[in-house]
């Protein structure tokens, strides 16, 4: 077991593991750790805890100390000079005409480096840029590309439900999402129906996807024969989520649609008739000889004897 609590450096960004080296850190404390990036600032998501080695990666990056006052100023600093360093990239980015939108300015805390975040439909050639910007800020400039999700995530927007989105307020990072879950769930194909703000598939179509996947797992599909308590018929609709079926029912001359509860129907066995009968397999039967020494040796079936019979040759005629 590892001792490991977590950190986050944005509202709603990843929580990551950290080592507390024996400072003793609660929910909600602001720490000074190390990281990959340097020195940064972050917040304390939860305590303390024990958790798998398998679930870390070791080594472990550790914690610098509890964030006093004056890390706290010169973090808020930090923030004031990304809104200065925003307008003047954007300036620089006119100036060359490069086909690219900024997204998002970010000082490291020790502001040993600058990155901007942009997005953009393909390669950019921002060498030029890269050098203006170390030219103006005298430091490390690092440009990144990010995607469209990332981009919705950043800026935050409003969902087609009315609510802020997903990314923007809770979601730590995005999950893998498929065109297969809206059709399991039933939902209209229409892209725009399906689609957030970042133009993707929507996130919120994972949340629900496991009952989805449980609930067709024990409901028949539409087109089905199952049996009922009023006789055999075909499944004509299903209600997943309140647990219902409607079947079609032949009696007599009449077709009746009645509605089950899923607990209620069976999926009916075929009967079994002469056509559908299985039928028996053919055994062949071998010859069996006894040799002089009396051991039984088995001969090929008898219907492959012939076919394998040598056909006798004719003596050939003497030329002398």
């Amino acid at each position: 077991m590892t001792r490991i609590i977590g950190v986050r450096f944005k509202p709603t960004g990843k929580v990551y593991y950290f080592d507390p080296q024996g400072i003793e850190v609660n929910r909600g404390d602001y720490v000074i750790v190390e990281t990959s990036r340097g020195i940064e600032y972050g917040q304390v998501m939860y305590g303390i805890k024990e958790v798998e080695d398998s679930v870390v990666t070791k080594p472990l990056k550790g914690v610098l100390r509890i964030a006093t006052q004056e890390d706290t100023r010169k973090y808020n600093e930090n923030k004031e000079k990304e809104k200065q360093a925003y307008k003047i990239c954007m300036d620089k980015i006119s100036e060359h005409g490069l086909d690219m939108k900024l997204v998002e300015v970010e000082y490291t805390f020790d502001g040993s480096k600058v990155l901007f975040y942009f997005t953009s439909d393909g390669r950019v050639d921002f060498r030029d840029l890269v050098k203006d910007l170390a030219s103006v800020f005298k430091t490390r400039i690092e440009l990144r590309q990010i995607g469209v999700r990332d981009e919705s995530k950043v800026l935050g927007s409003i969902g087609v439900c009315g609510r802020n989105l997903c990314c923007s307020e809770f979601l730590g990072e995005f999950v893998p999402v498929s065109i297969k879950m809206a059709k399991e769930q039933g939902l209209s194909l229409n892209p725009t129906k399906i689609s957030g703000a970042c133009g993707r598939l929507m996130c919120c179509l994972k949340y629900e996807q496991d009952t989805y996947e449980e609930l067709n797992r024990i409901t028949p599909s539409v087109g089905t024969i199952v049996d009922t308590p009023d006789g055999k018929g075909t499944i004509a609709y299903v209600s997943l989520l309140k647990g219902k079926v409607s079947v079609k029912l032949e009696t007599g001359d009449e077709t009746t649609l009645r509605e089950f509860d899923v607990n209620d129907v069976s999926v009916s066995t075929p009967e079994k008739t002469e056509e559908n009968k299985p039928t028996e397999p053919v055994i062949h039967t071998r010859d069996t000889i006894i040799s002089d020494d009396g051991e039984e040796k088995a001969e090929k079936p008898r219907k492959n004897r012939n076919r394998n019979r040598r056909k006798p040759q004719k003596p050939k005629e003497d030329t002398e």
